[in-house]
């Protein structure tokens, strides 16, 4: 049984709601985009620039990131939960990957809204 030195007071059913969300996110951002794409009649990149640039699709791109970085989050701390015994070592594998999704979600929001 795995110790709950990392789990941050998290629960499986917490976890579980968070994976369903997120996957609905992910999946409606999928369809949004390739609705996108169906309906867009020349594909150019001013269009493509101009889809990018209204508020909708810049708050849903980063929804979705942010759900993409959750559902990242949970799976790989689950991993490291599982394979990962030495409680020294899963919590510095477990801090380098909050820093580098941290990071994610810093230039995926630079990108999104712009420097």
């Amino acid at each position: 049984m795995v110790n709950n030195v990392s789990a941050l007071g998290r629960n499986g059913v917490h976890d579980w709601l968070l994976l369903r969300a997120s996957a609905i996110v992910i999946t409606l951002y999928v369809l949004y985009i390739l609705g996108f794409f169906v309906t867009a009649p020349d594909l150019t990149y001013e269009i493509w620039r101009g889809f990018f640039a209204t508020s909708i699709t810049k708050v849903f791109t980063l929804l979705t990131l942010l759900s993409i970085l959750a559902h990242a989050w949970i799976g790989l701390w689950q991993v490291l939960t599982d394979y990962v015994k030495p409680v020294a070592v899963r919590l510095v594998l477990q801090l380098a990957i909050v820093v580098v999704l941290l990071v994610y979600l810093l230039y995926g929001t630079i990108v999104v809204w712009g420097a």
